[in-house]
Parts: structure tokens; C-alpha cells; sequence
């Protein structure tokens, strides 16, 4: 008669092996972060595709002007001269705008991005694609719509402020250089400073946390007193940035995100302790009468 003969398992001591560590959250975030870069990399750069593109319409960017200068005229505006001429009259206040132009618009914008990404990562996501979506957005119309900026009008009495106190960051030909000096409307300096101010206002709890308003009402201000901009590219990125902070609010995601069970198993669960109280008190009659 065969015999079988059953081998038992060779037992390996678990602490022989060494543990098995997950990735560090260092680790973790650096990925992280450097996706996200990269993701905004890509954007940036189809996005100055873009705008190259449409820096070969400067004939149409002309006539657009006449026509953005006659709609203000319709809605009461008043002249990017005159507030620029108030401005002038100023010691160095030009000189200081032509400074926030150039230095803040950008890296301010860059810095809340990372601020975001690093400590409130839910509010990141959202606010990424408000501002991709904002951007794309501008691009149609830089495409659609190319716009000559008010400096470049010295018959109506404008100045190039930046160009006069020698810190312009535009080339002095404006079909020259990497920067589309046509895509004016609408203004992503209003757009963007507008988004930043509504995510942190969002975002942090301090009560000083309204004065991030200022970001978009000075920002506007600038780009109106050195000719950049005129009113109304300013006011349409404000209108095309309203729907998108609405749309990407995570408070509402948060409220949306509540199980629909929820409701319905508090409400069961008081109405199972509604039946046990007034069980409980059906006891405590029948009790009460067997006493009595």
C-alpha cells in the first residue's frame, strides 16, 4: 500500500524580513507637487501659443479699439486719459503702478497656487481649474477679439507710463518679442487678481482676510492708470470670473458630498426612539397597575 507523505511548509521567522516602509509623505508630495508644475507648465505654454497666434491680427486690433472706445462712451465710462492724467499729477504713483504691473500679477498668482497645493490641497484643485478655465476662456477671446491697448493711442492723449519711466516689459515694436501686446480683452491681470482674492477670502478664517480684496481693485486701478487696459476688459474678466468661483467652490462640493442616507437614518433612528420611549411608558403603565 502506497504511503503519502505530506511536506509541511518551511516557517520563516516574519522578523527575519524586512518591513515593508510606504512611501514617505515628503516623497508623496514632491510627486505631487511636481506634476502639478508640470500640468501648469503645459497650460502656460499652449496658452502663449495661443496668444503668439493671435499677435498677427494687429490691423483688427485697431478697429476693435474704436469699438471698445465707443461702447464706453455708450455706458457713461470715463476715459482711461482722464484717470490717467489724475494719476500723473501724483508724485510717483505711476512709477509704483508700472512696478505692480510687473512684479505682482504673476508671481503673486504663482505663490497662492503653491500656498494651495501644499496646505489646502482640496482648495487647490478647485482653484487651478477656476484659473485654467478663466485663462482658456481669454484666449478665445485674445484670438477672436485682438484689442490694441490704450498706450498705443497718443492721439487721445494717452502715455505709455511704463515706456516713459523706462520700465516697460514690452518691446517698443509691438508685433516684436514673445508677448502678445494685442491680448487686451479680456484682462487676465483683473481676471486672475480677482480669483486669488476670492480663494483666500474662501480659505482662511483670519478677519483680515477681507482686505485680499484690494488685490483686485488695485490691480484694476493699475492697469487702467498705465494704459494697459481699458475699462471694459477689466469688467468682462470680472463677469467671466463670477460663474467660475460659483462652480468651483468646495463648500459646495462638501454640501452636495452629504450621503442622502443620512437624513433618512437620523430621522429612523429617532423615530425607533420615539416607539422605545413610548414602549418604555407602556411598561411603566402596566407596572404601575399591577401595583396598584
Amino acid at each position: 500500500m502506497a504511503h503519502t507523505t505530506l511536506c509541511r511548509p518551511l516557517a520563516v521567522p516574519l522578523e527575519g524580513l524586512p518591513p515593508l516602509s510606504p512611501p514617505s509623505e515628503h516623497h508623496t508630495r514632491f510627486k505631487r507637487i511636481a506634476r502639478e508644475i508640470a500640468l501648469l507648465a503645459v497650460l502656460f505654454g499652449i496658452y502663449n501659443l495661443g496668444r503668439l497666434f493671435s499677435a498677427h491680427h494687429a490691423g483688427s486690433a485697431f478697429v476693435h479699439a474704436d469699438t471698445v472706445r465707443h461702447v464706453q462712451d455708450w455706458l457713461g465710462l470715463p476715459t482711461e486719459a482722464q484717470v490717467q492724467h489724475l494719476a500723473l499729477q501724483v508724485p510717483d504713483l505711476a512709477r509704483a503702478a508700472n512696478r505692480y504691473y510687473a512684479s505682482v500679477h504673476f508671481p503673486l498668482t504663482a505663490i497662492v497656487l503653491v500656498w494651495l497645493l501644499i496646505r489646502r490641497p482640496v482648495e487647490y484643485a478647485k482653484f487651478r481649474w477656476a484659473l485654467a478655465s478663466l485663462t482658456g476662456l481669454a484666449l478665445i477671446g485674445h484670438l477672436v477679439f485682438p484689442l490694441a491697448p490704450p498706450r498705443m493711442f497718443p492721439q487721445y492723449g494717452l502715455v505709455d507710463t511704463a515706456q516713459l519711466l523706462g520700465q516697460s516689459v514690452y518691446n517698443a515694436d509691438a508685433e516684436s518679442g514673445l508677448a502678445n501686446q494685442f491680448a487686451a480683452m479680456p484682462s487676465l491681470h483683473v481676471g486672475w487678481a480677482f480669483l486669488v482674492a476670492v480663494f483666500l477670502i474662501r480659505t482662511t478664517k483670519s478677519r483680515w482676510r477681507w482686505l485680499w480684496i484690494a488685490h483686485p481693485v488695485i490691480t484694476f486701478a493699475v492697469v487702467v492708470v498705465t494704459a494697459n487696459h481699458y475699462w471694459l476688459d477689466g469688467l468682462i474678466a470680472i463677469g467671466l470670473a463670477i460663474p467660475l468661483v460659483l462652480i468651483f467652490d468646495s463648500r459646495r462640493v462638501r454640501r452636495d458630498s452629504t450621503p442622502a442616507g443620512a437624513t433618512q437614518l437620523t430621522a429612523t433612528q429617532l423615530a425607533a426612539a420615539q416607539v422605545s420611549a413610548g414602549g418604555g411608558a407602556v411598561v411603566a403603565s402596566s407596572s404601575s397597575a399591577r401595583t396598584r
